[in-house]
């Protein structure tokens, strides 16, 4: 439970040669964020000075946090990752800086373990370059399981839109044969915790998309819906819960029947990511649910293209910090 009047945010600075340090900047320069949270960007103050001169930020009041030292709350704190020079060429993937990433991730995530920092937000890596020996994992939220255990699930959110993904970051062809009556039955699960945990929802109305087009059409199209999805709903609305489908995925987002439910669980990656940046894009968060610890994270890439131009938009960073702290409250007022 939080016993503090502002949680303590660690940031991880992402790719340097992405948008990551200039979508932190452009947030965290707005004052009105202090008032709600205390931030630490595990990172380099030299990569924060270099974006600040691109940006002609001058009012930006940072505190370096050395070893031992607590977070000042009226100030940016920033905790040094690394020594050595690392030059910035914007816009252009490059390992040392996709390996300098995940030393902040790891710092940022040691951090969070330990309890020195509340919760994390992590900015946008490279996966290519990011691949080490410590860091072999298609994406954060594969991570993240690993390191704090549990089954992660990848949970896409918005001011009206909630989208969780049955499988993750895998090839499409390998779709198929990871949805079973068990897996499905573990992220429907998963997903209503989460919304009752995290979003407050008493009950949660979920709807579930069906995997093939116009949801198999009464197994013409596929037997995945009659054979494995439908059995598992029905198993839910048998011991009184709230959920509902499969549904054929173009029409429940065309017909805006989405709107009639606290959450969707898609079967695979663009299913439900397509709709949810088409309709939430620049103000959506990536938040890992099912985990004993809090992260989120914007919901768009490194930004290569527009990386040192100044036009990088900060809404979705700024979307993740702010509700970093509301699952914080949501948590603590829940007894956690």
């Amino acid at each position: 439970m939080l016993k503090k009047d502002k949680p303590v945010i660690g940031i991880s600075i992402g790719d340097i040669n992405g948008i990551g340090p200039e979508i932190i900047i452009k947030a965290l320069a707005d004052q009105r964020v202090l008032r709600h949270l205390t931030p630490v960007i595990f990172g380099s103050s030299k990569t924060i000075s270099y974006y600040r001169k691109l940006l002609k930020i001058d009012d930006f009041p940072v505190f370096h946090l050395k070893e031992g030292q607590e977070p000042n709350a009226k100030r940016v704190n920033i905790i040094e990752c690394w020594e050595d020079v690392v030059e910035i060429h914007t816009g252009s993937p490059a390992e040392e800086t996709g390996r300098k990433a995940i030393v902040a991730l790891n710092k940022a995530t040691d951090a969070l373990a330990s309890g020195f920092v509340d919760a994390v937000v992590t900015a946008p890596l490279n996966k290519a370059t990011a691949q080490a020996d410590n860091f072999r994992f298609p994406g954060h939220t594969e991570y993240l399981g690993e390191k704090f255990g549990g089954n992660p699930l990848m949970f896409m959110v918005s001011d009206n839109l909630r989208i969780a993904v049955a499988t993750g970051h895998v090839p499409v062809k390998e779709v198929a044969g990871l949805i079973t009556k068990e897996s499905l039955t573990k992220k429907i699960s998963s997903m209503k915790k989460s919304l009752v945990r995290d979003f407050g929802l008493s009950k949660p109305k979920i709807a579930v998309l069906g995997l093939n087009p116009h949801a198999g059409e009464e197994g013409l199209l596929g037997q995945e819906e009659a054979e494995i999805i439908l059995p598992v709903i029905k198993e839910f609305k048998h011991k009184g819960n709230l959920v509902f489908g499969p549904f054929p995925a173009d029409g429940f987002f065309g017909s805006g029947n989405y709107k009639k439910y606290d959450g969707i669980l898609a079967m695979y990656h663009d299913q439900g990511l397509i709709p949810f940046k088409s309709l939430s894009f620049g103000s959506g968060v990536n938040f890992t649910a099912n985990l004993p610890v809090v992260r989120t994270s914007p919901d768009h890439g490194t930004g290569y293209d527009l990386a040192g131009k100044g036009v990088a938009a900060e809404g979705s960073l700024r979307s993740a910090l702010y509700l970093a702290v509301d699952i914080l409250k949501n948590r603590a007022e829940a007894g956690e």
